[in-house]
């Protein structure tokens, strides 16, 4: 049982930059350990278990393992694309109820240069034989394909779709580290953005940044006699249906339900338990999608959803409260892991110029691929 026995100590943030620099993300990756380790009041020598995404490098996680001077029980790489950071946590947390390690590390780090100078990687995929000459290249066909078959079936309109991005924006203008602080926006705005893929139009896609997240999760135990407040693990779930939007089962009906149902039947709480909504936004679309898969409101009534509800930090429903990726910035696998660290900090009281009042317990959700990828996870101060 995972239930209440790991719980999240510790967190690190490089917040998104346009340019990193000539910095590695091997030096990103250790810089961002250092830090999680010192907010938590301990030392890299207390840390048994390490989980890494997929650095592309051979033997990526043992090396971390060298480079960090760890003596690891438990080692683990990960690859879920947006939903690398809930799925870390998630493998931390089950490896910690388990025995496998008591101080596990979960680290993520991307690195971004303002000149773009193309993909290193052959890609030997399916897609890239099949789709990529076509046109179905990236995944901004993919989420706009799920935008203009949603917005059929179940009209929604533009309007509707712009104001996750206004909401957002406005919590990242509460936000000092966000990319877009200081920068409100209104849904004109929104709409009078050049359009990328139709239906969606360039402020309704994340911009990419370079950056760098951590989180420690350790046992509750132990948690409890460490710097911050501790916030237990309460569920997590996870389903993966398909990476392309050509073998998506379904364009309306993501595999988000069934991942967040798991995670919400371990924690044994229901949705008005939840008192802030951090999950994955690399478009509009999604966060309308994950509303109503996880649970949030009806299938086909998320455009109504968000116009009868405050998603602003200081709402009646906060969701994304440091901006979200749509505003805050897309740090690569990074910017799945912002989701987790705000909810944390949230969760502890430490998100000074937005602080959720009273928050007792929060879902966090990640998506990778176009949809295809999903993790959920509730965390919370108490059961």
């Amino acid at each position: 049982m995972i239930r209440g026995r790991s719980a999240v100590a510790g967190i690190g943030e490089l917040p998104p930059r346009r340019d990193t620099g000539d910095e590695t993300v091997v030096e990103m990756l250790s810089r961002i350990a250092a830090l999680t380790v010192r907010d938590a009041g301990i030392s890299l020598r207390d840390v048994d278990g390490l989980v890494v995404h997929d650095t592309g490098a051979a033997m990526g996680a043992v090396m971390m393992v060298e480079m960090l001077g760890l003596r690891a029980n438990f080692v683990d790489r990960v690859g879920h694309g947006g939903a690398t950071g809930t799925a870390m946590v998630a493998r931390a947390a089950m490896a910690v109820a388990s025995g496998m390690c008591d101080t596990c590390l979960c680290l993520t780090a991307s690195t971004r240069r303002a000149r773009f100078t193309g993909y290193p990687i052959v890609d030997s995929s399916p897609t890239a034989e099949f789709e990529e000459p076509y046109g179905g290249s990236g995944p901004n066909y993919g989420y706009a394909m799920i935008a203009q078959r949603y917005s059929h079936e179940y009209r929604l309109t533009p309007e509707q779709r712009a104001l996750v991005a206004v909401q957002q924006r406005y919590n990242a203008c509460a936000n000092p580290d966000a990319i877009f602080h200081g920068q409100p926006l209104t849904v004109d705005d929104v709409l009078s953005s050049p359009m990328i893929v139709d239906p969606l139009h360039r402020l309704e896609i994340v911009l990419p940044t370079g950056g760098a997240a951590g989180v420690l999760v350790t046992t509750t135990e132990r948690a409890a006699h460490l710097a911050h407040k501790p916030v237990p693990v309460l569920g997590v779930g996870e389903h993966v249906s398909h990476w392309s939007a050509t073998y998506a089962p379904n364009l309306t009906v993501s595999s988000v339900k069934p991942a967040a149902d798991r995670a919400f039947e371990m924690a044994g709480v229901g949705r008005k338990d939840v008192g802030l909504l951090s999950v994955y936004d690399c478009y509009t679309i999604t966060v309308l999608l994950t509303l109503e898969d996880a649970g949030f409101c009806d299938k086909g009534t998320a455009g109504r959803f968000v116009e009868e509800h405050d998603l602003r930090w200081d709402g009646d429903l906060p969701v994304n409260t440091h901006g979200g990726q749509l505003s805050y910035g897309q740090s690569g696998i990074a910017g799945g892991m912002s989701h987790v660290t705000e909810a944390v900090r949230q969760l502890q009281g430490r998100a000074p110029q937005r602080t959720i009042p009273d928050l007792e317990r929060a879902f966090v959700h990640g998506n990778g691929g176009v949809m295809g990828e999903q993790v959920s996870l509730i965390l919370g101060t108490r059961e």
